[in-house]
């Protein structure tokens, strides 16, 4: 999102968040008008869109976008007027997973505006963006797939970039003009910036990948929380987006836990709508069959009062997983 004209834009996530920072600083430094929140409140966030005629917004997935977009609906109906969003051009997410049903809520509520995925770390800074169209908003994997940035690559096992179309997953990495690394901390520096036989330096980002024939970036979730069932590799973030279609879903994490025949099973950690009734594992899996492969549908069920997530809205995978192992067996 480029103009000669400055523009406004809303920025929502913390500034403790790398996302923020980087979409800070762009703004400032294309001499536009940059919008800080206090705190994160959906109904004043559009009301500060009205009032400063805000040009683009910046979330962080889900923990941002269903409560804006539940909160607007909302507004429409309440006795007040609803806000002027006649100025709003493009909504950003980066940092968490922006799923497909809620992509379509936006849409359907405003219709005229742009919807962005955009990939990357503090580290790498972007990888790569996508424009999500609307009527096509469905993920290959656990993220979008995106139009890769400048030095954006994946890497294979051996380390070194994979050749477009190869289908084997690999690892999101940048190389070019990269940070030194961490400061006073040489084993991570040591794990997140490498140097391939080749000789040549990279920066992990931490997320798994594929290299498309296209040319483009399928992002797959992170490498560290991946669940091995059977041998099979599956990325949470993938079958979040799932659960999250589901009615009576409010959010939701993945997680995997031990499992004597499996090694491990997806188990999911739901937060429920409060209008909602009672919701089973069994509602689950018709939900889900049809929409993943059999080895991606959850085989456990916990419903929990509220989900945790950090101030940025990325999950709190060692709180789920917690949540997940503590829960009594079925029956």
């Amino acid at each position: 999102l480029t103009s000669e004209v400055p523009l406004v834009s809303l920025c929502l996530p913390p500034m403790m968040h790398g996302a923020a920072q980087w979409s800070l600083m762009r703004f400032f430094f294309e001499g536009s008008t940059s919008v800080l929140a206090r705190r994160f409140d959906p109904q004043q966030a559009w009301r500060q869109v009205e009032r400063w005629k805000v040009n683009n917004v910046m979330i962080t997935g889900d923990a941002m976008g269903r409560p804006l977009i539940e909160a607007l609906e909302e507004m429409d109906t309440a006795d007040v007027p609803a806000p002027d969003l006649a100025s709003l051009i493009v909504v950003v997410s980066s940092a968490a997973v922006f799923s497909p049903a809620v992509k379509d809520r936006f849409y359907a509520r405003l219709p005229n505006i742009m919807l962005i995925d955009a990939i990357g770390s503090t580290e790498t800074g972007g990888n790569g963006m996508v424009v999500v169209e609307r009527g096509a908003t469905e993920m290959q994997g656990g993220g979008p797939t995106v139009k890769p940035l400048r030095d954006a690559v994946v890497l294979g096992e051996d380390l070194r970039p994979l050749d477009p179309g190869s289908e084997e997953i690999g690892r999101l990495a940048r190389r070019g003009n990269i940070p030194l690394g961490y400061y006073k901390d040489e084993a991570k520096t040591r794990a997140t910036f490498i140097t391939n036989p080749d000789g040549e330096r990279y920066v992990l980002a931490g997320d798994m990948a594929r290299l498309e024939a296209d040319g483009s970036i399928t992002l797959l979730g992170r490498g560290s929380q991946c669940i091995n069932t059977g041998g099979e590799k599956v990325f949470p973030e993938e079958v979040e987006s799932v659960l999250k279609a589901h009615p009576a879903v409010f959010d939701a994490i993945v997680v995997g836990v031990a499992d004597e025949r499996w090694g491990q099973k997806v188990a999911a950690v739901v937060q429920l709508r409060p209008e909602s009734g009672p919701l089973t594992l069994e509602d689950l899996d018709q939900h889900c069959r049809g929409r993943l492969a059999g080895y991606k549908v959850p085989r456990q069920l916990t419903v929990v009062d509220g989900v945790m997530r950090s101030p940025s809205g990325k999950p709190d995978y060692p709180w789920a997983q917690r949540v997940a192992a503590a829960a009594p067996p079925p029956g």
